[in-house]
């Protein structure tokens, strides 16, 4: 039986997975977008990851700003499809959307479910300090990430990931899970695991006022913080009077006792900060107006006075 799949979703996980859905046996016959956003300094309405790869295939798109309008309903059941496929959209499907598809709504989701339910699993489990993550495909229903989980994939955390690098690897695991479990969904012969509410647990959206350091916090959390912030917002901290994004960095043991935020060494190894826990090393800074660049290079034409303290800048 062949599928009339319909697709949602929105940035580049979900481009990734759709791209991996095209180059299988099965067809696009449709894709739901978010509305373009403006981008850049020009503030151009820019497409979605999602939308690209649609107009590449000549897949026809639709995006509407909400989908509890009844027409935007109508149209989607005039559609009769089998299936919809949901990664990462960002729009509440309400009932009568759930409801159409005969096969049900299908969504691809980077966690182990019922861990981090909600807009940022990838980012909450590296602050988190979780160990692994991974990618759950669940049968959507009324809830928040609720519905019964179909199959799991497990992705190992390395001590050096980041958001980008777990996207990258959960996005291509995801699209992998999804057509490995299709062709039972079309035979039902799929059994569906109820999440555990025990252990649920919820992963709210990054924001920007997050992005800034608090030196009083330990070091082990400051140097997640940086993973899990990268490529998005990037953490930030200010030296002397300037604002600098931080890109790399790693904890050192150090027992040296020096009150939260204070530079106890600047050399070319780093420049290392006492927290309120350990010591943070920074490794790789951005000046503004900069490219990103080695410590090292930035104290050249910035020399340090160890023992000045930093503040904790709020956004």
């Amino acid at each position: 039986m062949a599928l009339k799949i319909f697709f949602a979703g929105t940035p580049a996980f979900a481009a990734i997975i759709l791209q991996r859905i095209i180059e299988s046996n099965h067809r696009v016959y449709g894709i739901y977008t978010q509305p373009d956003r403006p981008s850049g300094r020009g503030q151009r309405l820019t497409p979605s990851p999602v939308k690209k790869v649609g107009i590449t295939h000549n897949i026809p798109i639709y995006q509407p700003r909400t989908l509890k309008d009844e027409s935007i309903q109508d149209q989607f059941k005039a559609f009769t499809p089998d299936i919809l496929i949901v990664a990462a959209y960002g729009l509440i499907l309400p009932s009568p959307i759930l409801n159409t598809p005969s096969l049900g709504c299908i969504n691809v989701h980077a966690s182990l479910l019922p861990r981090w339910r909600g807009a940022a699993p990838i980012q909450r489990a590296l602050l988190a300090g979780d160990k692994e993550t991974g990618v759950s495909i669940m049968k959507m229903d009324i809830g928040l990430d609720t519905g019964p989980v179909i199959s799991t994939s497990i992705c190992p955390i390395q001590k050096t990931d980041t958001a980008v690098t777990i996207h990258d690897r959960l996005a291509e695991l995801g699209a992998e899970s999804l057509l490995a479990c299709l062709p039972t969904q079309v035979e039902d012969k799929l059994s569906y695991i109820p999440q555990d509410e025990f252990y649920a647990c919820y992963a709210p959206k990054i924001t920007k006022e997050e992005s800034f350091l608090d030196w009083n916090q330990p070091a082990l959390l400051l140097e997640r913080k940086v993973r899990a912030f990268n490529p998005w917002p990037i953490v930030k901290i200010q030296i002397q009077d300037q604002v600098l994004k931080v890109w790399e960095t790693t904890v050192l043991e150090d027992s040296r006792l020096a009150p939260a935020g204070t530079i106890i060494r600047a050399n070319k190894l780093g420049i290392d900060i006492a927290t309120g826990e350990g010591v943070l090393r920074l490794l790789k800074i951005q000046p503004p107006g900069k490219r990103a660049m080695a410590v090292q290079d930035y104290i050249n034409a910035h020399p340090l006075v160890v023992g000045t303290q930093l503040l904790v800048v709020k956004a």
